[in-house]
């Protein structure tokens, strides 16, 4: 008999928990080598979809020795400058969330050019690729690519199932490899959906106090799609 346990989930933002797969190896490797003090290499950038794995790298490279931001969340100049004022680095998340800001964006690039003349670690992320980033200064954009970048592609199959599995892992349930393929042909093939998928499945698993199986995948699936499920 499945036993269920409400633990609280916490994503582990480490490199070690990062699911490495073909599509971003190495998006791994370059941030590895950015984390690393002894590596003359200290600018990244990583671009990619929603739910390709930038933030964790991201949170990785951070750890606790460096803030980190995400543009995704709203931000004044004055707050900006103050986060990293006196960190040793600048790790700042969804630069494609960028509101049309001036005074936002000159402060950004001022950072990173204090950050770059410095030498210090700089690690970015935003969904497309640095010529793209419309709102962002011209200028940072161009010396985006100055450094190391990275593309993070989890489009292919078994990519998706091993981040499946890991979002089970977090909850600390072993999912069947059956029930992993059904939510693969009926969920859309964006990740944020694939574990969205994953989680209605599991709350809804814990609610009736029953085992995480095909069928019960089945159920969950037809209650979402007639509106019974959030």
């Amino acid at each position: 008999m499945q036993q269920f346990f409400e633990f609280p989930v916490t994503p582990s933002f480490s490199f070690d928990s990062f699911v490495v797969c073909e599509g971003n190896v190495a998006a791994l490797r370059f941030a590895l080598r950015i984390a690393d003090p002894s590596d003359y290499e200290c600018l990244l950038y990583l671009y990619g979809p929603s739910g390709s794995g930038k933030t964790h790298l991201l949170r990785s490279i951070a750890g606790t020795n460096f803030p980190y931001l995400s543009l995704s969340e709203p931000l004044s100049p004055e707050h900006l400058m103050a986060t990293f004022s006196a960190a040793g680095g600048l790790v700042v998340d969804d630069l494609h969330q960028m509101p049309d800001d001036p005074d936002l964006r000159r402060a950004l690039w001022q950072l990173f050019n204090d950050f770059h003349t410095s030498g210090r670690t700089i690690a970015m992320a935003g969904a497309p690729p640095p010529r793209e980033l419309s709102t962002m200064d011209e200028h940072l954009t161009s010396r985006l690519l100055w450094g190391l970048v990275a593309r993070l592609d989890t489009s292919d199959d078994n990519s998706r199932r091993m981040i499946i599995r890991k979002v089970a892992d977090d909850h600390q349930i072993r999912i069947p490899e059956d029930v992993v393929d059904y939510i693969l042909a009926t969920t859309s093939r964006e990740v944020g959906a694939l574990i969205t998928s994953f989680h209605q499945l599991y709350r809804f698993s814990m609610a009736q106090n029953r085992r995480i199986t095909l069928p019960l995948a089945r159920e969950v699936r037809e209650k979402s799609l007639s509106g019974c499920l959030s």
